[in-house]
């Protein structure tokens, strides 16, 4: 992803009230790292419950780790207009609600306008959809929001790199997230096809 006119990449991420807080948090410190980047955070009502109870986190525990902080009731926001220039946005993690909301353009709150204007500028928006087991109501709207031009990416574990910790487990996602939108730099260590190496030095 190239750096912008304005002299950075603006990512623009939410938080909302599904399970797996976590992932936002990583996604979060992984954009903080990053050189060139300007992050502007949303954090749904229900996104704050859950960050305190999976994560012990309160709101302004999350300052550092972004550049600017939007209410989400702030539909008159700058990420709410299309003129503002954005590369991508991550909803981690997306409740269902945020999915229906997205899939039928339902913009009552600064998240869905948000990813409402992501899609009609045809940017990447991608939603870590966190739900199970998914009922034809899910599959539907995670149908329609893809038709729109969404990528649902539910964070699924991935097993062959061998995560020894949760930690490890949660950093793999968010790196392979933020590679989907176009920031290759952050990528997870890419697969090199060595299975027998791989067990071998985790038996040694």
């Amino acid at each position: 992803m190239p750096v912008s006119e304005h002299g950075c990449r603006r990512v623009i991420v939410a938080i909302t009230g599904a399970s797996g807080a976590c992932y936002g948090v990583r996604v979060l410190e992984l954009l903080r790292a990053a050189p060139d980047v300007e992050v502007h955070l949303v954090v749904t009502k229900a996104g704050m419950m859950t960050l305190h109870h999976e994560c012990g986190l309160a709101p302004r525990d999350l300052d550092e780790l972004a550049a600017v902080h939007h209410r989400p009731g702030e539909i008159g926001a700058s990420i709410a207009s299309g003129s503002f220039p954005a590369e991508a946005m991550i909803v981690a993690p997306c409740s269902i609600k945020t999915l229906s909301a997205i899939a039928h353009s339902y913009t009552d709150d600064l998240v869905s306008r948000a990813a409402d204007v992501t899609l009609k500028e045809g940017r990447p928006l991608l939603l870590l959809v966190r739900e199970t087991p998914l009922h034809l109501g899910h599959l539907r709207a995670m149908t329609a929001a893809a038709e729109a031009g969404a990528i649902i990416a539910p964070p699924v574990p991935a097993f062959y790199p061998l995560p020894a910790t949760v930690a490890e487990i949660v950093d793999h996602t968010a790196r392979r997230a933020l590679a989907r939108v176009g920031l290759r730099d952050l990528a997870p260590e890419a697969w090199d096809g060595d299975v027998s190496g791989r067990v071998a030095e985790r038996a040694g």
